[in-house]
């Protein structure tokens, strides 16, 4: 994927190993909001943030998923990207996450929607979906303004270090895409 600049003037870029330490330390500030809904971050240590770069561009030439780095002009304020590619059902999933002075802004808004025009229009994917933990209120939202369809609630899907969780699967289809999210529309 070639570097995406966003309506909100952030740019959307593939990770480079040598974004390992911006990336971690962006992490380790924000690791207390973080791992409230990611497992991986309350252990997240900088090797594992370069394995995790490593696995993601591995990923990336094996089936094209990806993650990608969220930059402004001061550096990488959060990622999002596709944590698979089924190519057999041409469908996908997204992951995403800021940290806490990006907020608030659309920033993250303006970049899933471009995920999801690229794995329609550019990969001719039929289905994108996204999970959130049913208290994840920020990221539920988010889905919902995008005009993601709320397609159930997956009972303990999801292991953090105070138990299990519930997570809500929202989806969009190819052919509803055009008409509940053009680029640049909303926040």
């Amino acid at each position: 994927m070639q570097p995406l600049r966003l309506p909100s003037g952030h740019e959307l870029r593939p990770l480079e190993e040598s974004d390992a330490e911006e990336l971690y330390l962006l992490i380790d500030a924000n690791r207390a909001r973080l791992q409230r809904w990611m497992g991986w971050a309350e252990g997240q240590t900088r090797e594992r943030t370069l394995e995790f770069i490593c696995a993601t561009r591995k990923q990336s030439a094996r089936d094209g998923a990806f993650q990608a780095a969220i930059v402004d002009e001061h550096g990488i304020v959060g990622v999002a990207g596709f944590h698979r590619v089924d190519w057999a059902n041409r469908a996908t999933s997204l992951g995403y996450w800021l940290g806490a002075r990006e907020e608030g802004r659309g920033t993250m808004t303006h970049a899933v929607r471009a995920l999801v025009d690229h794995a329609f229009g550019q990969w001719g994917l039929n289905r994108v979906e996204i999970r959130a933990d049913v208290e994840n209120l920020r990221s539920r939202a988010l889905a919902e303004r995008l005009g993601f369809v709320y397609e159930g609630t997956l009972r303990q899907a999801l292991r953090l270090a105070d138990g299990f969780h519930d997570d809500v699967l929202y989806a969009m289809l190819a052919a509803d895409w055009g008409a509940v999210a053009r680029p640049g529309a909303g926040a």
